[in-house]
């Protein structure tokens, strides 16, 4: 039997679960949707103006989505959809907001934190270990049967890391599950096989650290990253790596040219090596040559519903499809739907994350909270080129933001 005061963080980590597990999206929306909606009837709990100011971005967005589909309508299955696309991370942020302010326990959420992502991480190894055939397996058989990612593990074993530096006391009492804990999350997320996920934790780890405020340190600390990533470059460049390889030479075959893959935008369309290689560029390549056949567009997007036409039939997800609705440039895709009005203010959200780095701390437990948000901006920054951001339709690092924004009010006035 749940203690009606555990019952909140209960909710939370079932609903944060679904969103891992569950691998349909539109059940997972209606599971966020509707948990928003009877947490809000029946719970007391107000909404403060600061954490108002802050997803108030996200909300303009998502109504700006409307006028351009206002100028030209769309078929209705697309435009809820989009507006599905669009709602969700707002749903997301107010339910964790709500659900965790209710609660009102930051060590208890944050070990929830720590074990569902351990719980995932566990399930993970096992997966790949005992499940499957790791000698023989290749990166994308391994990758396909077990999950492309999991960036909570990241934020997991970071909050596993500075808690007690930051707190006073360890968010894992016992060292030696301390320990387990973090050679697991390291291992894990190593053996997700995943560029996205390799920088994202270099980007969190070094704003963890405090690298994202802008001094003279950072610039210097920014400028021998840069070069040692100059030098990994040089290196891959000057080796030839198989594109057909498998194993560690293949996910470097992916490093390599994970640049361009974003960037490059002049691809053979008919040379499927090359359009594979590029995709990301492509899609983002086709949105902008659409937009600029109706260059009002770019005001106030092309609006829910919208499709983007790639003048091919391609295999996407489990059928061949020539009409896609969300790209991997996620502000190519804000962009397409909701023109420059809902770009600029998708950089205001994101700026908003970021600038809490430079508010004046009141105590060490705000500092921390700062800390990861901070981080967590960070991280949609460079996701936003990769995998959407933060309207990619699987994302578990929006609940961590929605909860943490719940503490951000409490703590910004407290006194040390």
């Amino acid at each position: 039997m749940i203690a009606k005061k555990h019952i909140p963080i209960t909710l939370f980590t079932l609903v944060l679960l679904c969103e891992l597990y569950l691998p349909s999206y539109k059940l997972n929306f209606a599971i966020q949707f509707v948990s928003l909606v009877t947490v809000v009837f029946i719970s007391k709990t107000s909404i403060s103006l600061r954490f108002f100011k802050t997803i108030l971005p996200l909300l303009s967005i998502f109504l700006v989505g409307f006028l351009g589909y206002l100028l030209d309508f769309y078929p209705l299955s697309a435009t809820i959809k989009d507006i599905t696309y669009f709602l969700k991370p707002i749903v997301v942020l107010v339910l964790s907001y709500v659900l965790i302010k209710k609660q009102n326990d930051m060590f208890l959420f944050l070990k929830a934190i720590v074990f569902i992502a351990a719980f995932t991480a566990f399930l993970h190894l096992f997966g790949i270990f005992i499940l499957g055939d790791f000698r023989s397996n290749s990166i994308h058989e391994l990758r396909g049967d077990f999950g492309l990612d999991n960036f909570i593990e990241i934020f997991a074993l970071y909050i596993l890391l500075f808690f007690k530096h930051f707190l006073g006391k360890p968010i894992v009492e016992d060292r030696r599950w301390y320990y387990v804990l973090v050679v697991v999350f390291l291992l894990s997320i190593y053996l997700y096989f995943s560029r996205t996920m390799l920088v994202a934790f270099f980007l969190v780890g070094f704003s963890m650290l405090g690298y994202a405020k802008i001094t003279t340190g950072t610039l210097k600390f920014i400028g021998f990253a840069f070069l040692l990533i100059g030098l990994l470059y040089a290196y891959l460049f000057s080796v030839k790596i198989d594109r057909n390889a498998k194993g560690v030479e293949a996910f470097l075959y992916k490093i390599k040219i994970a640049p361009e893959e974003i960037f490059e935008t002049k691809i053979d369309r008919e040379n499927h090596k090359e359009l594979w290689d590029h995709w990301r560029g492509y899609e983002a390549k086709r949105a902008l040559e659409l937009m600029n056949e109706n260059p009002t567009s770019y005001f106030f997007g092309t609006g829910y519903g919208s499709l983007i036409n790639l003048k091919f039939k391609a295999p996407v997800g489990e059928q061949d499809m020539k009409y896609i609705s969300r790209i991997h440039n996620g502000y190519v895709f804000v962009l397409y739907k909701t023109g420059f009005v809902g770009l600029i203010l998708y950089f205001i959200f994101l700026i908003k994350l970021y600038l809490k780095i430079y508010t004046k701390k009141k105590s060490e437990e705000a500092y921390f909270v700062d800390r990861i948000i901070v981080s967590i901006g960070v991280f949609y920054v460079f996701t936003s080129l990769i995998i959407t951001g933060i309207y990619i339709p699987i994302d578990a690092v929006i609940f961590i933001l929605g909860g943490l924004l719940s503490f951000d009010t409490l703590l910004v006035n407290k006194k040390t």
